[in-house]
């Protein structure tokens, strides 16, 4: 039988996946300066990261239910971190969006994007082992 709480599990994966390969593009558009194209491309990839993992939140946070004992504590602790994840994305992406629209595409300006933009890679990590650590350590929607 379906139960809504899949719909979490079923939607994690894509944002995962975006923000982490979108982030090693905009790291090689730091390394290959000449190729145009990277910085876009980690740029659409940031954005459709950024709407996944609204998606993805929002069915953790609305479709899933509270838990108790050590699993509740690691569900707490991973929803911390996609809560911090979100925050990061968002102003990451708002920080690109805002230099692309001023059109302040200096060197600083675009490191600091990047390490805004790290700085949502590292939490999307600890959010995805912590999700993994309940599914595979506590047995959470098995």
């Amino acid at each position: 039988m379906f139960n809504s709480a899949h719909i979490h599990p079923m939607m994690v994966h894509f944002p995962v996946a975006i923000i982490i390969v979108g982030f090693l593009i905009d790291i090689f558009s730091l390394i290959f300066k000449k190729d145009s194209s990277l910085p876009k491309m980690a740029f659409y990839l940031e954005i459709i990261g950024m709407l996944g993992a609204i998606a993805a939140f929002g069915s953790g946070y609305f479709l899933t239910s509270p838990m108790e004992g050590e699993a509740g504590t690691m569900r707490d602790r991973h929803e911390l971190f996609a809560t911090l994840t979100l925050i990061a994305i968002i102003v990451a992406t708002g920080y690109r969006g805002m230099i692309l629209y001023l059109k302040k595409e200096g060197a600083m300006f675009n490191y600091i994007a990047v390490a805004l933009f790290f700085v949502a890679f590292v939490f999307v990590s600890i959010t995805g082992y912590l999700g993994g650590s309940l599914v595979y350590d506590y047995l959470i929607g098995l």
